[in-house]
């Protein structure tokens, strides 16, 4: 059974991450956990073996939570439980879904097709744009779904258009809290 995120928030003043899941799963984490675990190459190296613990950082605080994020988590997971989100027709095609290392890359992708665009933020359209190609092939359709010829792609389209984008922002919101 997966789990999935029914709570992500932010506790600014207490500079703390809560993150609260369907089976009770509750934790607070604090952002110095970033300076430590953090995905970043900075943290992670680029290949086994070249972590780098992070000292002499101080004051880690996360400032902002990106509702672009928030979708493609949403997207990654109705893939493993489509019924809990108004998808049940499409169940029965799934024997599996993408596994939560596909919300990671869903988000890079997303990030490369805005610099590709020649922007340095992510809007909407650029993980719309990006699911096709990084679940496609993470999902393993059922027997059901290959005697009803029911694709991948038809699979991961139901979805977006069920799943609501997050509302796009303006250019200039985006570029003002870039420079703040």
């Amino acid at each position: 059974m997966s789990v999935t995120p029914t709570l992500i928030k932010l506790h600014s003043r207490s500079r703390t991450l809560e993150i609260g899941f369907d089976d009770g799963g509750h934790f607070e984490l604090p952002c110095e956990y970033l300076r430590v675990y953090s995905p970043s190459a900075e943290v992670q190296g680029h290949g086994p073996g070249q972590e780098v613990l992070q000292v002499g950082k101080e004051n880690v605080n996360i400032t902002a939570i990106e509702p672009i994020g928030q979708y493609a988590v949403k997207l990654v997971t109705t893939t493993r439980d489509p019924g809990r989100l108004g998808l049940g027709d499409i169940s029965n095609y799934l024997t599996y879904g993408a596994s939560p290392r596909a919300t990671i890359n869903l988000i890079e992708t997303a990030r490369a097709l805005a610099f590709l665009r020649g922007r340095d933020y992510v809007l909407p359209e650029d993980v719309t744009d990006m699911a096709p190609d990084v679940l496609r092939h993470r999902l393993v359709l059922s027997y059901e779904a290959l005697a009803d010829s029911i694709s991948a792609d038809y699979i991961i389209n139901r979805i977006l258009q069920h799943i609501a984008a997050p509302d796009k922002p303006l250019e200039s919101h985006v570029r003002v809290s870039a420079e703040s």
